[in-house]
């Protein structure tokens, strides 16, 4: 896997070797440009994604004002684009789980039915550039109009490969604490603003955690334990990382998870475990449902949810009314860190069967880039450094909140690859930890093994 390099000089010199070709989307998008819409015909671009299926509420909406949440947002964004480009441009959604996303998107490459654009997290991107299955950008953005220079740094870093640019960011997130006040207050753990008391060391975290329980009946975490194995990862690195911890050697082809850290990081999980402070045999659906039904004091999830847990606060009645508040998770040792990571577009080789559907997708990124703003309703921290900058953004809930995410979000090193397997392979671990109380000891062993055994090819 290529080292990831952010250098603009290096991409200015690539550039200008490659000026004898960068004219051709160019061409066709000036040549579209200048026909009636009535005369042209309709350009489709297939669109890969998650965020999940909401026609029922969005299928029509493309006032991406009324939107809300991720689907509803990034639907009602293709609504507008489809009925206001004057390119004869359609963009149609293909819409795929989650869970199974890059072992369908491998398959579909496999069997060369390849979609034009696909969504694609910034961890992710490597493995596909390494294995040339995406288009580099350069030329494309230069000739639509996205300045790679306005990336902030963080979505630079996790799309920028070698001095090349090979997908269009769309966010970058993080791992939170979405606190229930309402319980929180009712706990005795609130400050005189209203504002949530956050401990600041293991130890204080296990007394609130029981005072929490004491006072509501109620476990101090709801998160995913059953169902998906990337969340209980996400939590581990965030507490390696607090430490200074440092888990790849060789250059990210191995694992080591002998020092301190992991120990500690493992233990502590362990024993929120064993004492009941995390709510047990909850799927993802479940956490969330246990969150807004007032079950715990706290989930812990990402940036994705800020949107629909403000609209939940803003319900009468609900167990979140008038009392939501979100911070980046808590700081338990002695730096600032959390998991990070991005959503970005690529246009995959052979999506685009020629140059009217490559510049339609072109056309439909640059649509997506101007309206980035939109897409940060969800939660996710803006990739356009004039945007995360404006007063725009910062007038939305919370986002003052979560921007030091920006200097403290970590992700895996970008020399590790196959990232989403590493991920996986550490939180069924640690879920089998929890779960069948497997020791930490035989856990730290199988990722080792398991987890070498995969990025040492």
């Amino acid at each position: 896997m290529k080292k990831k390099k952010y250098d603009y000089n290096y991409k200015e010199s690539v550039m200008t070797k490659k000026s004898l070709i960068k004219s051709i989307v160019g061409v066709a998008l000036a040549a579209a440009l200048t026909q009636p819409v009535a005369a042209q015909q309709e350009t489709e671009v297939t669109l890969s994604r998650f965020f999940g299926s909401c026609e029922a509420d969005y299928g029509s909406v493309a006032d991406v004002t009324k939107a809300r949440g991720e689907c509803g947002i990034i639907t009602a964004l293709v609504n507008k684009f489809n009925t206001t480009n004057e390119l004869g441009v359609v963009v149609k959604p293909q819409v795929a789980e989650w869970a199974t996303y890059y072992d369908q998107l491998t398959a579909r490459l496999a069997a060369r039915d390849v979609p034009t654009i696909a969504i694609m997290h910034e961890s992710v991107l490597g493995d596909f550039v390494a294995r040339k299955l995406v288009e580099p950008l350069d030329e494309g953005f230069e000739q639509v109009g996205i300045d790679t220079a306005n990336f902030t740094e963080q979505a630079a870093r996790g799309t920028i490969i070698d001095g090349t640019t090979y997908a269009m960011p769309f966010d970058t997130w993080a791992w939170l604490w979405h606190f229930n006040l309402n319980l929180f207050e009712q706990a005795g753990l609130t400050q005189a603003d209203g504002s949530p008391v956050l401990p600041k060391n293991p130890d204080e975290l296990l007394i609130q955690a029981r005072q929490f329980k004491d006072a509501t009946g109620k476990p101090y975490f709801g998160w995913i334990t059953a169902g998906e194995s990337v969340a209980p990862t996400r939590t581990f690195l965030t507490l390696v990382n607090q430490q200074g911890g440092e888990l790849f050697r060789d250059s990210g082809h191995r694992i080591d998870m002998q020092g301190k850290e992991a120990d500690i990081a493992l233990n502590l999980m362990k024993q929120l475990w064993n004492e009941g402070h995390i709510k047990q045999g909850l799927d993802y659906s479940g956490a969330q449902q246990a969150y807004l039904n007032g079950d715990v004091g706290i989930n812990v999830n990402g940036t994705w949810v800020i949107d629909n847990f403000v609209a939940a606060s803003q319900k009468a009645g609900s167990p979140l009314e008038d009392g939501y508040t979100v911070v980046p998770f808590a700081t338990l040792y002695d730096q600032k860190a959390v998991f990070a990571d991005g959503h970005s577009w690529v246009v995959l080789k052979g999506g685009a069967k020629n140059e009217k559907e490559r510049a339609g997708a072109l056309a439909f990124l640059k649509f997506l880039w101007d309206h980035n703003y939109e897409w940060s309703r969800t939660g996710h921290l803006p990739v356009s450094k004039s945007i995360i900058d404006s007063e725009e953004f910062h007038s939305l809930p919370f986002r003052t909140n979560i921007l030091e995410i920006s200097s403290t979000g970590r992700t895996m090193p970008s020399n590790v690859a196959r990232q989403r397997a590493v991920e996986t392979i550490i939180g069924e671990e640690i879920s089998n930890m929890m779960l069948s109380d497997k020791p930490a000891d035989d856990v730290k062993q199988s990722i080792e093994k398991r987890v070498n055994r995969l990025i040492s090819k």
